[in-house]
């Protein structure tokens, strides 16, 4: 699909302004050829046809809106004739999304660029255009016009023209000059392996490709900028973490103060900013970038999305994630080790995967040891026909012994029913805090086998393995050490060339440039009518749990019945009783830490209370206090019955 080439230095469409011989700026072209308009008949030096003024629209950003609205444009115009800009409205916040229609109804959807709200800016010669090392790449610069497709499988009867998105790579002409440039690396939210990779390749990369000299690393995350812990990088300081797991600048969680963390940007006279983390960390990115823009500060925002539960849209997957399952085989491999070895044995793996199953459903396919596999998009029950129970008696008579995988968010709805619902509970990022399904798993199987001993002569021998700070500790593997390559020097490129508010990533294995919003809008989730669940179903013959509604409905009408018996009950025994004066209502939630000493903080209106705690799951504990889940190995405080 061709597109308007806002950044090329092309006479033959647009005139070169007379003062400068460097590439005229968008909003100048723009403004040039509305001027032109009028008065390219009386202009003798111009010889190409100007494009006609560009049309704004208003616009919903959804995607079957953007087909409509591309197929209108598509059948009143073309691209020789009308340049239309479609500004769209975020669903994440009211910040309008850059929308540009090509040849064939083809949409774009554009990252911002500095010259959107810096018109005028020179720019200047690529230094790769010199480097020995790309001398003998034979079309190393990528062409404003390249694009990337959002679909490539699409059905021949209903073709249209497409998402698309900026493609990534060098251009021809960059926005900074080399010792002008002062850049940014941050890492923010849990860890994930890789992370160090990606800070050494933005390093080495500006330094040897670029000649970038001032490169500092912010300490601690977010909070790091406006605590003033910075390091100076270099190739040298980078050399080998790559061989490291963690990351050498430190994480935190929250702390995304965006005042405060420009003005130190804007302090310390830094014009790049690369920003490593997951999806709240992107949404604090465009909080930064907007706020840039809102001062008309001359900052570029680079994003590079992080997430080891591989759960951000668009891209084709996180970096770490391969990592990921490679390190979740050990696990696996251990457990079905330990539950071939006993009678009625069973290995039960916890895996990481809050929203998105993807780890524990690809680990599944890898190992072929799993029998059953759950995740958080497929809801499971564990009484009656279909249950979790009933395949679990079945697979141990036909076997003696089975694997279970679950995802650290799968069975959230069915825990709250038993439990009660802790849906107030957050941690720093804003993440709900889940209830630790692992844990919870071993207690009610071990106490179904107990009631159901007369059916198995030899009692339940279950081990429960959670490797989950294992797996993200370790350093990348070759795999993702690539990918990690790939996407710094996709975000060095991209913010070189004055592109901004922008994430990094592969789009059908070819790597462009996604506006913040739009990676940031939804979570992926595994599509479970999708041929990959399938093939999933076929290997382990697990239960696909279709009665779940069902089921759960009869248990909560059971539920509702035995509470309204209840409260019969306990109303004709006050009735004989003096009413008891209710505790006061004002006091705020109290948190315990799991021995007793009050570290969290409660939110004004009670709505939320925030966990002071790395973990991303917590324990019911005996009466209102909560415990967050224990490291393996280590004894837990207060718990009310017995770890498995």
């Amino acid at each position: 699909s061709s597109f308007s080439n806002n950044n090329s230095n092309n006479n033959a469409k647009t005139p070169t302004p007379p003062t400068t011989t460097t590439t005229m700026p968008r909003f100048l072209q723009r403004k040039k050829c509305k001027d032109s308009s009028s008065s390219s008949s009386n202009n003798n030096n111009i010889n190409a046809k100007t494009p006609a003024k560009a049309t704004r629209h208003t616009y919903k950003h959804t995607e079957e809106e953007l087909y409509k609205i591309a197929q209108k444009l598509s059948s009143t115009c073309h691209y020789e004739q009308q340049r239309t800009t479609v500004i769209m409205s975020s669903s994440i916040d009211s910040e309008p999304s850059k929308i540009m229609k090509g040849a064939g109804g083809a949409i774009l959807e554009d990252v911002p660029h500095l010259t959107d709200w810096l018109p005028g800016l020179p720019t200047y010669a690529n230094p790769l255009k010199y480097n020995p090392a790309y001398a003998a790449v034979r079309q190393y610069f990528v062409e404003e016009t390249d694009v990337v497709a959002k679909d490539v499988v699409v059905n021949m009867n209903k073709l249209s023209g497409g998402i698309y998105f900026r493609r990534a790579g060098p251009r021809e002409k960059i926005y900074f000059k080399s010792e002008d440039v002062k850049a940014a690396v941050v890492t923010c939210g849990g860890l994930c392996p890789g992370l160090n990779t990606v800070i050494r390749e933005i390093v080495c990369g500006l330094w040897t490709q670029y000649g970038v000299r001032e490169i500092y690393g912010i300490v601690g995350g977010y909070r790091g900028f406006y605590s003033r812990n910075t390091i100076d990088l270099n190739p040298k300081v980078v050399n080998d973490i790559h061989k490291r797991g963690g990351t050498i600048l430190r994480t935190s969680r929250g702390g995304n103060e965006t005042s405060k963390i420009v003005d130190s940007i804007e302090d310390r006279g830094i014009n790049q900013v690369y920003i490593i983390g997951g999806d709240g960390t992107q949404k604090g990115a465009w909080a930064i970038h907007k706020e840039c823009v809102r001062r008309g500060l001359e900052v570029v925002v680079a994003g590079i999305p992080k997430t080891i539960d591989n759960d951000i849209d668009i891209i084709d997957k996180s970096f770490g994630f391969d990592t990921a399952v490679e390190e979740a085989q050990r696990a696996i491999n251990a457990a079905h080790v330990e539950a071939e070895s006993a009678q009625n044995g069973i290995g039960l793996v916890k895996l990481m995967g809050r929203y998105s199953g993807y780890i524990a459903m690809y680990a599944t396919l890898a190992s072929r040891d799993v029998d059953l596999c759950l995740i958080p998009e497929v809801p499971f029950y564990l009484e009656g026909p279909g249950g979790l129970y009933e395949f679990v008696e079945q697979r141990l008579r036909e076997n003696g012994h089975m694997v279970i995988v679950v995802a650290e968010g799968a069975g959230q709805e069915l825990m709250a029913e038993s439990m009660g619902s802790h849906d107030n509970l957050i941690d720093a990022s804003g993440n709900r805090l889940l209830l630790d399904v692992g844990l919870w798993l071993c207690q009610n199987l071990k106490e179904h086998f107990a009631k159901a001993h007369r059916t198995f002569k030899e009692p339940l021998n279950l081990k429960y393995i959670d490797p989950t700070y294992m797996v993200r500790a370790i350093p990348s593997n070759a795999s993702d050490n690539v990918y990690c390559t790939l996407l710094a020097h996709s975000a060095i490129h991209g913010a070189m060339a004055g592109y901004c508010g922008f994430t990094a990533g592969p789009v059908n294995n070819r790597h462009c440039y996604i506006p913040i919003p739009r990676v940031t809008r939804t979570q992926r989730h595994v599509n479970v009518a999708d041929r990959m669940w399938a093939r999933l179903l076929s290997g382990t013959n697990q239960p696909d749990f279709l009665l779940y509604k069902v089921i759960i409905e009869e248990k909560r009408r059971a539920k509702a019945l035995m509470q309204a018996e209840k409260m019969k009950k306990d109303a004709a025994e006050q009735t004989s009783k003096s009413p008891t004066t209710s505790p006061s209502q004002d006091s705020p939630t109290r948190v315990t830490n799991g021995n007793g000493s009050i570290n969290n903080e409660t939110t004004a209106d009670n709505s939320k209370t925030q966990i002071v705690t790395g973990d991303r799951q917590f324990l019911p504990v005996t009466g209102s206090s909560l415990v967050t889940s224990p490291v393996p190995g280590e004894p837990t405080a207060n718990v009310d019955w017995e770890a498995p």
